[in-house]
Formats: C-alpha cells, sequence, structure tokens
C-alpha cells in the first residue's frame, strides 16, 4: 500500500465526498452528514488514506468512519478509490478501525450491500459473522443490508 492513514478533517470533505458519489451512488452521505459524525469526536473516529506518491499535495484515495460506544461499535463506512481497490487500502482501513473499536468496545457491528461479496469477504476474514439481514436498508435504491458481527478478541 502506498497511502497513509490520518484522521479525516473538515477539508478532507470535498475528495471524501467526491469518492462517495463514485462508490455509492445514489446510496451517498450528505456534506451534513459527515460534519456532524466529525463534531463527535468523543464517540467516532474517522480517518482517510491519502496517497504518498501524488508530489503534489496529498490525494485521499479511501476513508473510513467507527461510531464506537462502551457497549457497542459500529463500522459507520468504509471506501476506496475504484482505481486503488486490491491494494489493501480497504483491509488496512478496517483494522485501524477494530483497533480503535477493541480498546472501546465488545462487539463491533456493521451493515454492508447484500450484493457486495467482496466487501463480506474481508469482513469474514476479520472476524465477522453474518447475524442477519435488513430489506430495503439502503435509500434511495432500496438494496438489502447484511448485518455481521464480531466480538473483540481479547488477550
Amino acid at each position: 500500500m502506498t497511502a497513509r492513514l490520518r484522521p479525516m478533517r473538515p477539508a478532507d470533505l470535498d475528495a471524501v465526498l467526491e469518492l462517495e458519489d463514485q462508490l455509492f451512488a445514489p446510496d451517498t452521505w450528505t456534506r451534513a452528514m459527515y460534519r456532524d459524525e466529525l463534531a463527535r469526536t468523543e464517540t467516532r473516529h474517522y480517518l482517510v488514506a491519502v496517497d504518498t506518491d501524488a508530489g503534489a499535495g496529498e490525494t485521499v484515495v479511501g476513508y473510513a468512519g467507527l461510531i464506537a460506544y462502551d457497549d457497542e461499535a459500529h463500522v459507520a463506512t468504509i471506501g476506496v478509490a475504484a482505481g486503488r481497490q486490491g491494494e489493501g487500502i480497504g483491509a488496512t482501513l478496517l483494522d485501524a478501525l477494530l483497533a480503535e473499536a477493541d480498546r472501546r468496545s465488545p462487539v463491533v457491528l456493521l451493515e454492508v450491500r447484500a450484493d457486495n461479496e467482496l466487501a463480506q469477504g474481508l469482513y469474514r476474514r476479520r472476524g465477522f459473522t453474518e447475524v442477519g439481514r435488513r430489506p430495503r436498508y439502503y435509500q434511495p435504491s432500496g438494496a438489502d443490508a447484511v448485518v455481521m458481527r464480531r466480538e473483540v478478541r481479547r488477550g
């Protein structure tokens, strides 16, 4: 991976929203949603993966977010630029979220599109198992979600 992780900042939102639109349209988050998430620093952990080979500043090539409470954590989002998928950026982002989640909560939950087999495979390799389905979860597309759960690995 030729990208490094750092905390997401409000200045990253243009790039994050561009990726969001490319990856998840029409079921995208809004700028207001991300601003709200970034303001909740006690329970949120958002990262970006930035290209370190760009030469002329940073280029956001991925992003991820975690919502973490004492009793459970939720992987809120993960996205990697289409042209950079398969390089391990998504796995690195997920691993960073899980490390943070494991410090805070005994269980991690997430929803993933039922038709996103690649992401489901990544989550299974990180110890997640399917625990349910949410019909028509993603809006406005109406796509179903698979609910996955992972227990914290202590020791």
